[in-house]
Parts: C-alpha cells; sequence; structure tokens
C-alpha cells in the first residue's frame, strides 16, 4: 500500500475497518505489529512487539514516546530523518533498520516498515500502521562473517580490547568535558548553549507529534541595584539563591537555564499556556519568599509564551522576551504573556 493521490479509496476502505477488529487480528500476529492514531496519539502494539522486547504484553505507555525512548541513542537521528521524510511525502516508503533497547537492557536489531493508511484534510497524518521485524540473527550472522574473513583475528582482537578500553576512557573524559561545556559555571544549571540545543530539538518534536512546548522568560527586579549596593559577590551568591529556588518548582522534563546575566529561561515539553502560567506564578511566589539582600526583596518578573504551529526557536524565544518587557513595563514582579 503506498501514500499517494490514487490511493484514497482504499486508504479510506481501510481506515473504516473496526479498530477493535483489527486489533484483535493483530494480538494473533506474531510479528511486531503497531498501529498510530496520530490524532488521538494512541499506539497499539500487538502482544508479538512487546515479546520480542522482553516486555509483558501491554506494559509501556501507548503512546510515540515508548517508540522514541527505545531506539539506541546513536540510531535516533537517523531513523527521525526517515520517518519525517516519509510523513512529509518527501520519500514514498518508510522502511529503516536500527537498534531498540529490551528490557534487560541489550538492544536488537529490528527492521521497521510502516504506511500510512489516513490523512486529515490538511493533509497531516491521522492513521499509520506498521511492523517490527526481528533481524538480530542476519545482522549477527553478517558479523560473523566479517570475523572468518580476517587473517589476523586474535591480534586484531587484543588491539580492540586496548582501543576499547582507551575509547572508554576518551568517552568518560568525552561526558565529564560536555557536562562542563553545557553548565552556567556559577549556577550549575544548563547554559545558552545547551539551552539553544534543548530548545531545537523540542520544538522539532513539538512539531513532529502536535504537541504544546512552552517557555517561562525571568529575570531578576533591580538585580543591578544589587549588585551597585552590595558588589557582585553578594549579587552571585542571590544568583545562586535565586536558582535554588527555582529548581524547587521544576518539573520532570522541564528545563532551567541560565539565559546571560539575570535572566532565566524555562522550557516546558508537553505544556500548555495555562498550565506553564501557572508554573510561572508557583515560580514567582516563591522567589519572593526568599530573604531580602539588604534593603532589596528578591523578585522576579516573568513572561510565558506557548509555541504555535511551525513557528521556530528564535521567533518564539523573541516572543518569550517580549513578554517579559511587559512584565517589566507593568511595575515588575508580575507574570505577563
Amino acid at each position: 500500500m503506498d501514500d499517494t493521490p490514487g490511493s484514497n479509496s482504499l486508504r479510506n476502505d481501510f481506515s473504516d475497518l473496526n479498530a477493535d477488529m483489527l486489533h484483535a487480528v493483530m494480538e494473533l500476529v506474531s510479528d511486531g505489529i503497531w498501529d498510530w492514531n496520530a490524532n488521538t496519539g494512541f499506539v497499539y502494539r500487538n502482544p508479538g512487539w512487546y515479546e520480542m522486547l522482553g516486555y509483558p504484553p501491554h506494559s509501556l505507555e501507548n503512546s510515540v514516546f515508548t517508540w522514541e525512548n527505545i531506539i539506541h541513542p546513536d540510531d535516533y537521528p537517523r531513523v527521525m530523518a526517515v520517518f519525517d521524510d516519509y510523513l512529509q511525502r518527501r520519500s514514498p516508503h518508510y522502511q529503516i533498520e536500527y537498534r531498540c533497547r529490551k528490557k534487560d537492557g541489550t538492544y536488537l536489531w529490528i527492521e521497521d516498515r510502516g504506511y500510512i493508511i489516513a490523512r486529515n484534510l490538511d493533509d497531516s497524518v491521522a492513521r499509520m500502521v506498521g511492523s517490527h521485524r526481528n533481524i538480530q540473527t542476519r545482522k549477527s550472522s553478517i558479523e560473523q562473517l566479517e570475523r572468518r574473513n580476517q587473517s589476523l583475528e586474535a591480534l586484531v582482537a587484543e588491539r580492540t580490547r586496548e582501543l576499547s578500553r582507551v575509547n572508554q576512557q576518551l568517552q568518560l573524559q568525552l561526558e565529564e568535558n560536555r557536562s562542563l561545556a553545557e553548565r552556567d559555571a556559577l549556577t550549575r544549571v544548563a547554559n545558552r548553549y545547551r539551552l539553544e540545543k534543548v530548545l531545537l530539538e523540542e520544538c522539532d518534536r513539538a512539531e513532529r507529534f502536535r504537541l504544546p512546548l512552552a517557555l517561562v522568560a525571568m529575570d531578576i527586579d533591580d538585580f543591578k541595584l544589587i549588585n551597585d549596593r552590595h558588589g557582585h559577590g553578594v549579587g552571585d551568591q542571590t544568583l545562586v539563591r535565586v536558582v535554588e529556588g527555582l529548581e524547587t518548582c521544576m518539573r520532570q522534563g522541564d528545563l532551567l537555564a541560565r539565559w546571560g546575566g539575570d535572566e532565566f529561561i524555562v522550557v516546558l515539553p508537553k505544556s500548555p499556556l495555562e498550565a506553564a502560567k501557572a508554573l510561572a506564578e508557583r515560580i514567582r511566589q516563591r522567589i519572593a519568599q526568599l530573604p531580602a539582600v539588604g534593603d532589596f526583596n528578591v523578585t522576579l518578573s516573568l513572561g510565558v509564551v506557548e509555541r504555535r504551529t511551525g513557528e521556530p526557536p528564535t521567533a518564539l524565544m523573541a516572543r518569550a522576551d517580549q513578554a517579559l518587557y511587559r512584565s517589566k513595563a507593568a511595575g515588575k514582579d508580575i507574570v505577563s504573556e
């Protein structure tokens, strides 16, 4: 089945099948079968899919995030690129091989094929079905054949082990350097580099799966006066205390970053505007409870925005900054949108 205009009638007939009947049939299939309703976000996976990866049947969340979370990190960008090309009609087929994490933590090579069987009036995907097939044996056979062709196998194996030990050491050093490069030296939260990287990823995910995404921009009111009267040492201590207060308000999955100076940004994946405003108000109240710095009460002004469809990260950040400016102009220590 293809995804061309000429197949509309066939797709419509297929999509009209009773979902419960279709899933009942899929329960009998031994291969890993999946059925994604893009309009609701619900993903059905048959027992064969769970068995292939070592999970009890229907034991994981029925959403696209279950699929995202089991893809090997090294394979993830390649898989998403092929997937997006098919959704956007840049490719006539969706078929790719990659590694999936099993329940025991090991990885299994699978072949993933999918077909769009219904689209909405705006040409976005309404429903898509596909299969995951275990190709570990074929991959292993290829690897064994390659090893047999190595005339100096013993020497190569020893050298490989040595290189592996060196690589592990380098990887640990790389991870440590990466962590240092993505964290603010003073407050230890994410820095501007990590913020821009994560925001781009979250905008792509929000666009791909039609999910809400919100930002909260904030800065400390009259922070320059604190520095001028009490010195930069006290100013730095104030920044650290503010961050400690902010971190008590963060939820799992939120990213708190220092944008620069006394300005901070919170990225809120899967959060609509109202939820973001509620969190911003909790943040405002929490910081207002901090002890005064000399004769200054520490407060925040905050701007809240929700991403619009197709909006790039730069435009989203600009709107958040404008909302923050409105809070400053309105008297500070408030939340604006």
